[in-house]
C-alpha cells in the first residue's frame, strides 16, 4: 500500500488524511477546545453579538448593534487620547466592515417610511344643519378675528389717553409699616390690625354729640378758652398727650349728658376731668392739691365733682380717642420729624375748636395727617397704604382737612395762641409759623 502524506495546517491541531477517507480531530478527541467553530463562514461577530446573514435586523437588534459600534469607537477615541494623539484627526476611527454594513442597513431601514394616505374628508350637507348652529360658528369665527386684528377706534383711544396722560398706571405698592417691629414684644404686631378694627366699631359707641344748643349757660368760645387753657396746664404739669386727649374727650361727653346751671363750673368739669385722665394714664398723677393751687375750687369740689362725672359717664374711661388712631396713622405715612409735629399741632388745633366734634376720631386723625401732607406739599399726597390703614379716601376727608387748615390759618390772629406757642418752639420744629396749605382753603378765604 502507499505511504500516507499528512498535512497539518497551520492554526489548527487537525490532521488531514490524504483522500479525505480518515481525519483525527484533535479537539474533538479531547472535548476541550472548540474553536475551529468559530471558522464556520455562515457566522460574524459583531462585538459578543452573533450576526446571520440571513436573520432580519428589527428595531432592537438594530439598536443593539448601533450602541456597540458607538462602544468601539468611544473605546478607540479614549485609546488615542492616551497615546497622546493630535485632537484635529480627519475623520472618525475606523469602523469594521460588519459594523458599517449593520448601519447601512439600519439607515435604510429607517428610511422607509410607511406612506399614510388621508383619509378622504366627508361633504357635509350645509342645509341638514340648523341655522342655530351656523350663526354660533359664525360668531366664533368673528370673535376669533376680532382677537387677532385691533379697531382703528381701539387705536385712536389709546393713543389719545396717552396723549392726556390718561394711562392705567400700576397700583403702588403697600408698605408693610410693621416689618421694623417684629421683634419688638410691645408693638404686639400680631394683634395690631385686630385691636385698630376693633376701635373704629367702638368709637361711635362712646363719641359726643352736638351738645352746645342743650347748654344755655355754654358757648363755643367758652370751651374753646377752657380747651386752650388745659393744654398749658398739661405742659406746664409735663403730662404726656394721651392724658390730653382723654381729658377733652371726658369733658364733651360729660356735657354731652348733663346740662351745668353756670358757666362757672365748666372750669371745675374741666379740672376734674384732668385729674380723672391723669389717674387713668399717668404713672405719677398730680395730687388733687396741686390743682387746687391753680383754681379757687377747694379739695372737697373737685372730687364731688369727679364723682359726678365719673356716674353721668357709667366709670367708661377707656374709649380710643384721635391721638390713638394719629399714632397709628402717622407710622402708616412713612414720616419724618417735620410731618409728625405739623400733624399734631393740626390734631390740637381741632381739640380747642367745637366744629371737630361732629367727626369721629378717626377722621380727625386722618384728616390731620392729609393736611400735614398737603402743607410740607409731600408727593403723594394721599396713597395705597394710607388708605388702607385709615380707612378713608381723598374724598371722605376733604372737609374736614379744610376745616383744619382754616383753624391753621387764622391761629396767628386769635387770642387763644397757647397751642400756636408750643408749636412755634424750636424744638417742635416750629411747624406753626409754617403758611398753611393754600389748596384746600376755599378761594378769595380771608383769615378772621
Amino acid at each position: 500500500m502507499a505511504s500516507r502524506i499528512t498535512v497539518k495546517q497551520q492554526g489548527t491541531d487537525e490532521a488531514v488524511v490524504e483522500g479525505g477517507k480518515q481525519q483525527k480531530k484533535k479537539g474533538v478527541a479531547n472535548g476541550r477546545n472548540r474553536k475551529a467553530l468559530g471558522d464556520i463562514g455562515n457566522l460574524a461577530n459583531v462585538g459578543e453579538v452573533e450576526v446571520k446573514p440571513n436573520r432580519p435586523i428589527t428595531r432592537s437588534f438594530g439598536a443593539l448593534l448601533l450602541a456597540n459600534a458607538q462602544a468601539e469607537a468611544a473605546a478607540a477615541a479614549d485609546k488615542n487620547k492616551k497615546n497622546k494623539v493630535s485632537a484635529n484627526v480627519a475623520g472618525p476611527p475606523p469602523v469594521s466592515n460588519a459594523v458599517a454594513v449593520t448601519k447601512r442597513v439600519v439607515h435604510k431601514r429607517c428610511q422607509k417610511k410607511v406612506a399614510v394616505k388621508p383619509k378622504p374628508k366627508k361633504a357635509i350637507d350645509k342645509e341638514a344643519i340648523p341655522d342655530e348652529e351656523i350663526q354660533k360658528e359664525k360668531k366664533r369665527e368673528g370673535d376669533d378675528n376680532s382677537k387677532k386684528t385691533h379697531a382703528f377706534t381701539s387705536v385712536l383711544t389709546a393713543r389719545s389717553k396717552a396723549a392726556c396722560g390718561i394711562t392705567n398706571k400700576p397700583k403702588e405698592q403697600i408698605i408693610d409699616i410693621d416689618a421694623g417691629d417684629v421683634d419688638n414684644e410691645l408693638a404686639a404686631v400680631e394683634y395690631i390690625d385686630d385691636l385698630y378694627r376693633f376701635y373704629k366699631l367702638f368709637e361711635n359707641e362712646n363719641r359726643p354729640h352736638d351738645y352746645i344748643d342743650s347748654q344755655p349757660e355754654i358757648k363755643e368760645r367758652s370751651r374753646a378758652i377752657l380747651v386752650n387753657w388745659l393744654i398749658d396746664v398739661n405742659t406746664k404739669f409735663y403730662l404726656s398727650l394721651e392724658t390730653l386727649y382723654l381729658t377733652i374727650n371726658i369733658i364733651d361727653r360729660f356735657l354731652s349728658v348733663k346740662s351745668i346751671p353756670s358757666c362757672r363750673e365748666l372750669q371745675l368739669v374741666g379740672i376734674s376731668a384732668m385729674l380723672m385722665a391723669s389717674k387713668y394714664e399717668e404713672i405719677w398723677p398730680p395730687q388733687v392739691e396741686d390743682f387746687v393751687c391753680l383754681t379757687t375750687y377747694t379739695h372737697e369740689q373737685i372730687l364731688v365733682m369727679e364723682k359726678t362725672i365719673l356716674g353721668n359717664l357709667e366709670w367708661t374711661l377707656t374709649v380710643p380717642t384721635s391721638l390713638v388712631f394719629l399714632i397709628r396713622f402717622i407710622k402708616a405715612t412713612v414720616p419724618d420729624q417735620e410731618l409728625e409735629n405739623m400733624a399734631h399741632f393740626l390734631s390740637e388745633l381741632g381739640l380747642v375748636h367745637y366744629a371737630t366734634v361732629m367727626y369721629c376720631p378717626s377722621m380727625v386723625a386722618a384728616s390731620a395727617v392729609f393736611a400735614a401732607r398737603c402743607t410740607l406739599n409731600k408727593i403723594p399726597l394721599w396713597n395705597e397704604t394710607l388708605e388702607l390703614h385709615t380707612g378713608y379716601s381723598l374724598e371722605q376727608l376733604m372737609e374736614c382737612a379744610r376745616l383744619l387748615v382754616s383753624f391753621h390759618s387764622m391761629v396767628g390772629n386769635e387770642e387763644l395762641k397757647v397751642v400756636y406757642r408750643k408749636y412755634s418752639d424750636p424744638q417742635k420744629g416750629a411747624v406753626a409759623m409754617l403758611p398753611p396749605a393754600k389748596n384746600l382753603l376755599p378761594e378769595g378765604f380771608v383769615p378772621q
